[in-house]
């Protein structure tokens, strides 16, 4: 493949904060890469130094003669006069080298990237003024992509998207000829995309094979990798300790030093979460009730966006809610939080509910506090299911370093401030929490550390996400709006929706924790009885792996247990290999199976 961009030993900084330093990568012609890293990182200075819109401090940035690169910036300036013809058509905004597009009538591709973006409603004349941003930014993701580029670069471009908007955008990237390049915080997006990774931090740019998964993994073999090189320095330091413990006599006793085992970091790791024990304490914590909707009723001019709705929520159900733009998600979380009253049914609540309400908008931050002042606004001590935390170590676990307490709320990018917003409903110790695009503007590192803090949270959860990672990683049960009116309880989860919408289903890596056909799938090369029993056996398998990973646990913690009887602990560490042997070739019947199954 030719290379088409090229950098060579760039450096960029701002004022006294250097981001990228002596870089030096390349980018082929038909390289698909997701760009991660922490909010203020470098990823957006990277894409600008990439696509040459500002020139590095020092190096070189070299593109192919004649390259063709298209980006979709995160803020979009259009003239308030322009139409949609104007934008989509028409080069008001897109840089040199684009032809404007014609034979509107003929073009079926240009009907096609308008109706998988759900804008199949808005007419070419319709000023693009009176629009909200969301709109304004699916109208030129759609100028792009109706435009064949050499390259193309995307900021954040399932912002304002819904599920199927997504999953549709992702099939036609897929297919899509050229180079793409595309920073976002939607994990499965990168995952069903990209083909590799750069990774920005600490004043350079990591490459890895594969999408978000696969560097997540190398990742964490690299934090691995450290660790032992850690380890083996912490056994020198305990040998020259020895040694100098030979003369006089310590007055402090013999220091003990723990070295983990060099693969601690992925092996043994529990379940997210411990789902009976959180339902107990959200029981606890909350009784019986929670919510009922009782034939709940709510239509914004003539659309009906609840129709006599009945839904129970109880205590520990973590919820999530999927549908279209503008389907009813949040008016029915505004339901809940009882920021509105429905036109006809009613909301019951239970008596100890203490909901908390994490809205799309900013506005209720207090702009002349600082961080910390912001956090202990609502409350000193933090206690969150088992762990009790102050206002600087929650802070802490959303990003905020011990340098930025101290800045001023007025003074954070958008993503910081929606930590925040996220800090301060966790600080006031709800029991309910409502959640409406919690992922917006945060980057992947904040995103698992919000994961991982939900899942020791005891109380009910309810999500409404276009976020298929987050909904398919922190909830138990989904449920559909479809923009009729009803509230759909979807027992095969997103798939099942995007089948029952009729959007076509986007396939990623099977894993043993979920194997699902798409709905109304057509048998293929197994006949309807093979498919019931393949599906059986994979039930079957699944159940022996989870075996053998509960049989792998009790022997590190007999180990554990023996790790001084030489005898015992080399009958245990033959068994486990054993174990670890088994359970990887059942793994892998299970693997093939599944891609039967999928394919049927």
């Amino acid at each position: 493949m030719a290379n088409i961009v090229s950098f060579d030993r760039v450096s960029k900084g701002y004022a006294a904060l250097p981001l990228l330093t002596d870089v030096s990568l390349g980018l082929d012609e038909a390289d698909r890469i997701g760009v991660v890293g922490l909010n203020g990182a470098g990823k957006s200075t990277l894409l600008r130094l990439l696509t040459k819109l500002e020139e590095p401090d020092s190096g070189r940035v070299t593109h192919r003669r004649d390259l063709r690169v298209a980006t979709l910036p995160q803020s979009l300036d259009l003239a308030p006069t322009a139409t949609v013809r104007d934008v989509v058509l028409g080069t008001a905004w897109l840089p040199s080298g684009f032809a404007a597009e014609h034979e509107w009538a003929g073009d079926a591709g240009v009907r096609t990237v308008l109706s998988g973006l759900g804008m199949a409603h808005i007419g070419l004349d319709a000023p693009v003024g009176p629009m909200s941003g969301g709109e304004r930014r699916r109208i030129g993701l759609a100028a792009l992509l109706v435009r064949a580029a050499d390259l193309l670069v995307l900021d954040e471009p399932t912002n304002h998207l819904d599920v199927a908007g997504i999953d549709w955008l992702a099939d036609h990237l897929r297919t899509r000829r050229g180079a793409l390049m595309v920073v976002t915080h939607d994990r499965w997006f990168l995952d069903a995309v990209c083909e590799r990774m750069w990774e920005v931090a600490d004043g350079t740019v990591r490459a890895f094979e594969g999408g978000f998964a696969a560097w997540t993994l190398a990742r964490a073999e690299r934090v691995r990798i450290e660790a032992a090189t850690e380890a083996r320095r912490q056994n020198l330091l305990r040998k020259e300790i020895a040694w100098l413990r030979r003369g006089p006599p310590a007055r402090t006793s013999k220091p003990r030093f723990r070295i983990d085992a060099a693969n601690a970091l992925i092996d043994d790791v529990p379940e997210p979460r411990d789902t009976v024990s959180l339902r107990r304490l959200a029981t606890a914590r909350l009784g019986r009730d929670v919510y009922e909707l009782r034939e709940a009723s709510v239509s914004v001019g003539t659309r009906s966006l609840l129709d006599k709705v009945d839904w129970i929520v109880g205590p520990g159900d973590r919820i999530g809610l999927v549908g279209a733009n503008g389907a009813g998600k949040s008016t029915l979380l505004a339901l809940l939080a009882g920021t509105r009253a429905p036109d006809s049914g009613e909301v019951r609540r239970g008596s100890t509910v203490r909901p908390a309400f994490l809205s799309q908008e900013l506005h209720e931050l207090p702009g002349h506090l600082r961080v910390l002042q912001a956090v202990e606004e609502v409350a000193t001590r933090v206690k969150l299911g088992d762990k009790e935390l102050s206002p600087s170590q929650l802070a802490e676990v959303f990003g905020f370093t011990e340098k930025r307490l101290w800045t001023p709320v007025s003074d954070l990018s958008g993503g910081e401030r929606r930590r925040l917003q996220m800090l301060r409903l966790l600080a006031t110790e709800p029991n309910v929490l409502l959640l409406d695009e919690p992922t917006n503007d945060l980057d992947t590192d904040t995103l698992a550390s919000l994961e991982d803090l939900l899942d020791s949270w005891p109380g009910t959860m309810i999500v409404a996400s276009h976020d298929r990672y987050l909904v398919e990683r922190v909830c138990d049960v989904v449920y559909g709006m479809f923009g009729d009116g009803r509230l759909v309880h979807l027992p095969g989860g997103i798939d099942e929706y995007l089948a029952r919408s009729g959007a076509p289903v986007v396939g990623t890596p099977a894993s043993p924790a979920s194997v699902a056909a798409p709905a109304g799938s057509a048998a293929g090369s197994l006949s309807a009885a093979e498919l019931r029993a393949a599906k059986k056996e994979l039930v079957r398998l699944e159940r022996a792996v989870a075996k053998l990973e509960q049989r792998e646990t009790q022997l590190h913690e007999q180990l554990a247990t023996h790790a001084t009887d030489y005898e015992k602990v080399a009958a245990l560490d033959a068994e486990l290999r054993a174990v670890r042997q088994e359970r990887d070739e059942t793994e892998e019947r299970w693997l093939t199976l599944a891609d039967e199954v999928g394919s049927a």
